[in-house]
């Protein structure tokens, strides 16, 4: 015997319908869609961000055929590394783990801010902490987190650089909003460097993204001038102690001539013509140590790196997050469609009803 299926066909203009005939009912929802949509749109603290654009300067590390094809197949998009020295292991495709990094991150508390309608100077962590503003939902989840866990001084200007191996959970949270204001992203193509900081206010996010640019000009710089800033200071005093034992055999000299106007012993014209030689011999060490201070000099110039600003930091006013009126079209459809479910609901009861 043959099992006969029943096929049940959704007639899904007849539902649709059925929808349409109760656009009042819709309205409704419609309404208290846009009434939510509206506190939620009002309740989100509004974002704005800045941004700095910079090109670096590399160091000049290959040359010849090596650089001609480096130069080559960057200008069909693909980067083979010519461009980078060989013992520059801080290449630009790095730089966004240095804002990873605690240490740097901790550098920006300290960071001198202000408000754009309030000129009162603060630094950037204690705008984080007082000025910040949270949609009203989320006050239970900080009520709840006060509660449950243990009692923690906030993070002072005197405490702001914190164990970065024990942070308490204040100060974890601080950080994490920090990285998560914060971005650097790498142009593979053409090195750009591009630093970006959101923030409720327009005239910090300007003031954090100009500082960034700085700090990460001197991080890089003091990376890639490290071996040569030692040696400069290396032959500095090598110079320094060559100029001392100069003058020192220069003044022996000088007194001893001057005492012997008209030698005759020749003990004492062999005392005056040692420390003649002597002179010159520490005299030509002070010329070589000098000779080298100047080379370490150069070297460290040439070690510099140069940032090209592309774009500087601007303020901003217009808020880079969600728009309020796209909030509020999204709640509307929302509301409608709990609306359009309330009446496939009440048509599906309907028909489950006994005629």
């Amino acid at each position: 015997m043959e099992e006969k299926k029943n096929l049940h066909e959704i007639d899904i203009i007849h539902y649709v319908f059925v929808v349409l005939r109760q656009w009042r009912y819709l309205l409704r929802y419609a309404i208290g869609g846009a009434v939510a949509g509206l506190i939620v749109a009002f309740s989100i603290p509004r974002i704005f961000g800045s941004s700095v654009v910079l090109a670096p300067e590399f160091s000049s590390g290959s040359t010849g055929l090596s650089g001609s094809l480096s130069d080559l197949a960057s200008s069909f998009g693909v980067n083979i590394g010519g461009n980078k020295t060989a013992m520059d292991a801080l290449y630009p495709d790095l730089y966004p783990d240095i804002f990873e990094s605690t240490e740097f991150i901790q550098s920006l508390y300290d960071v001198p801010v202000r408000l754009q309608k309030d000129n009162t100077e603060r630094t950037y962590l204690t705008h984080l902490i007082r000025d910040a503003k949270i949609a009203w939902w989320n006050y239970p989840k900080v009520w709840l987190s006060e509660l449950m866990k243990p009692s923690e001084p906030l993070p002072d200007k005197s405490k702001s650089k914190a164990d970065p191996y024990a942070m308490n959970r204040t100060q974890w949270n601080v950080y994490k909003e920090v990285t998560s204001a914060i971005s650097c992203e790498v142009d593979k193509k053409t090195s750009v460097i591009t630093l970006s900081v959101t923030d409720q206010d327009p005239l910090v996010a300007a003031i954090i993204a100009d500082t960034l640019q700085l700090y990460l000009q001197d991080y890089i710089t003091n990376y890639r001038t490290r071996k040569a800033r030692i040696d400069v200071d290396h032959y500095k005093e090598l110079a320094r102690q060559a100029k001392e034992d100069y003058e020192k055999v220069r003044r022996m000299y000088v007194t001893s001539s001057d005492a012997d106007m008209e030698p005759t012993l020749m003990a004492v014209q062999a005392r005056i013509e040692d420390l003649e030689n002597d002179m010159q011999l520490k005299y030509n060490v002070y010329t070589q140590s000098m000779a080298q201070l100047k080379m370490a000099e150069a070297k460290l110039q040439e070690r510099t790196p140069a940032f090209t600003i592309i774009q500087p930091a601007k303020v901003n006013p217009k808020p880079v997050g969600t728009p309020k009126i796209v909030i509020l079209a999204i709640w509307i459809v929302l509301g409608c469609i709990a609306g359009a479910i309330a009446v496939l609901w009440k048509e599906y009861k309907k028909r489950q009803l006994p005629s």
